[in-house]
């Protein structure tokens, strides 16, 4: 077997480790791991084959992105949904989204990791919880879809059974029973899930919300996700609409039902997590619940603001997350880090919530929400997850801190990203593929979905 390639990161303008590690002359990788840090003024140990300069870029780890449903940039800034709470939106758009046929979730899939990649994201949680008659088989599609672009992801096998024949909020066309998904669900984690380190495809379990699907089901799924050791995701406390649900239909708040379905434990993470309370802070922090702050949905919705460094202090992982291209109407991971910093300074005073706690969020802490310890920090023996910024737009002109000015002048495109050691951007763009293409085909696929509303 030939000896891995091994390249020397020279000497970034900045970096960010995700923590105390000096690595201000650089990175070595070799293959697909970081051999070694190089320290300010030092240079490599390990022998190198060659040398990428980076003095004019920031350097970091991949950006990881906990929360999203891809399936969504079919439909962004889609006019009869626009202007709506989280509840009427949703009721607005489920009868569009029970339209979807594969070819529309692949390009989706395909489109939207693509845009991910572009922004820094080397690792995407997709929640996909839409399993109408013809697409019963959506996480498959998203597999090949994940290998083509090729980025890490965490591909949550969704679901819902809780029709509005029941008393839930998506159409009778768009659930499942609980045996049908938990038959799938065994079977995707058998096919797909890898656990080992530096994965690629990882299966995780995640029941829509607790409006949409069926109390037995949240305890069945936790017992199924156990028994093959893969990780738990939801909504929960997104609104206050939701909080009101809970009460009315199961006599308790979001936390206490979570308890009941035996989910409060360190192998489940959470999207949103707006509306908790201090003691339900308390209680997540000491079962480790995780939870995926999403503050531009947060802010198109008008849900609230996560309390992140409450979370924190008590002891849940935070990570971050874009949630869905319908509810944020971008995929844009850098963007994302942008606006938990500035979002969160509503909350919090400008000196508790700084430009490291949202890179922080956005890598070690999301690492840490989706169970892993291989990626998320530029580290020895981490995995070669690398982006990459030049601050060379006018927007950067002046800027005097490059690593705060990645997010205070507004960083939206990454120009070299790396995972598991191979390039996937280079010169700000795509390495393989053809975007234009790929937009042109979506596009279509957009208005198709679309047409009869």
């Amino acid at each position: 077997m030939s000896n891995p390639k091994t390249t020397w990161m020279k000497n970034p303008l900045s970096v960010f480790t995700a923590n105390d590690e000096d690595a201000r002359g650089g990175i070595v990788v070799s293959g697909n791991k970081i051999v070694e840090l190089i320290a300010l003024g030092q240079v490599p140990q390990t022998s190198y084959h060659e040398v990428f300069d980076a003095s004019e870029s920031v350097l970091l780890p991949g950006l990881i992105n906990t929360h999203h449903h891809l399936y969504q940039t079919l439909t962004r800034a889609f006019p009869p949904a626009l202007n709506k709470r989280l509840f009427p939106w949703l009721q607005t758009l489920y009868p569009v989204w029970a339209r979807l046929q594969p070819e529309m979730l692949s390009a989706a899939t395909e489109l939207g990791l693509s845009e991910l990649l572009l922004s820094g994201c080397t690792t995407v949680s997709d929640h996909h919880y839409l399993f109408p008659e013809a697409l019963t088989e959506a996480i498959d599609i998203q597999v090949q879809a994940a290998s083509k672009v090729g980025t890490r992801v965490t591909l949550t096998r969704g679901s819902m059974s809780l029709g509005q024949d029941d008393g839930g909020l998506p159409p009778q066309s768009t659930v499942q029973s609980d045996d049908a998904i938990l038959k799938d669900s065994e079977r995707l984690i058998r096919q797909y899930h890898d656990a080992s380190e530096g994965s690629m495809v990882n299966i995780a379990l995640a029941p829509c919300s607790p409006f949409s699907v069926t109390t037995e089901l949240m305890k069945q799924t936790a017992s199924l996700a156990r028994d093959h050791g893969v990780r738990l995701h939801t909504h929960l406390a997104e609104t206050e609409d939701e909080n009101n649900f809970c009460l009315k239909t199961f006599g308790m708040r979001p936390v206490d039902y979570l308890e009941s379905v035996n989910w409060m434990s360190n192998d489940v993470w959470l999207a949103h997590g707006i509306h908790f309370n201090n003691d339900e802070l308390h209680r997540l922090g000491r079962a480790g619940v995780g939870v995926c702050h999403c503050p531009s949905s947060n802010m198109v919705l008008a849900s609230g603001i996560c309390r992140t460094l409450e979370l924190e202090e008590h002891g849940s992982p935070v990570g971050l997350g874009v949630d869905g291209s319908a509810s944020n109407d971008g995929s844009n991971m850098i963007q994302e880090v942008r606006q938990a910093m500035l979002i969160n300074r509503l909350r919090y005073e400008a000196d508790e919530v700084t430009h490291f706690d949202a890179l922080r969020w956005a890598t070690k802490g999301s690492a840490s929400v989706l169970g892993r310890s291989d990626i998320g920090e530029l580290a020895v023996g981490k995995q070669a997850d690398i982006a990459l910024f030049k601050l060379d737009e006018a927007r950067f002109s002046g800027s005097h801190d490059p690593l705060a000015a990645l997010l205070l002048c507004g960083a939206h495109n990454a120009n070299a990203v790396m995972v598991a050691g191979e390039w996937r951007v280079l010169d700000g763009g795509l390495v393989s593929g053809d975007l234009s293409d790929l937009i042109s085909s979506h596009s279509s696929l957009s208005k198709r979905l679309v047409s009869d509303y």
